[in-house]
């Protein structure tokens, strides 16, 4: 079950990875290579991670073939968008936060690795809708948001 301590926990454990990330190899490289370097430090602290994940678009009953896909989906609920930009733009903040609806996760945190330092400056963390059905949800086998089956 995912709870408030379980988030901000995999929040501290992975914001501390990607501090240690930018502490060895600094900051002016590619995307990429700070992908593949968080990849390998999640998988160094035992943290369960999807990578690469291709985002579901569900319209109208519609499921649409698209090309999203999501830098780092932690444990089934924290999603990591990554970038190495000069500085972070709205659209970069929307596209987390579409992510972060689309896959149903209530947290978010968006990585730019192209600072001096990762934590005051590098990273933001979201919060959306779906942190307050998880804190909701304590003692039911299966929880639903707006007719949708979301925790069995």
């Amino acid at each position: 079950m995912v709870t408030k301590k379980f988030l901000d926990k995999l929040t501290y454990d992975v914001i501390g990875a990607a501090i240690e990330v930018h502490k060895s190899i600094g900051a002016g490289l590619l995307e990429s290579v700070y992908h593949d370097c968080l990849k390998y430090e999640l998988s160094l602290r035992n943290v369960n991670f999807l990578t690469e994940m291709i985002v579901p678009v569900h319209f109208k009953g519609l499921d649409l073939e698209t090309d999203l896909r999501c830098d780092l989906f932690v444990e089934n609920c924290l999603v990591i968008e990554l970038k190495a930009v000069s500085s972070l733009a709205p659209i970069h903040e929307a596209q987390l936060l579409t992510y972060m609806k689309l896959l149903k996760a209530p947290k978010g945190i968006l990585m730019n690795f192209n600072c001096v330092n990762l934590f005051k400056e590098g990273q933001k963390t979201f919060v959306n809708e779906f942190l307050e059905i998880y804190r909701r949800f304590k003692t039911h086998r299966t929880l639903r948001f707006k007719g949708k089956l979301i925790l069995q």
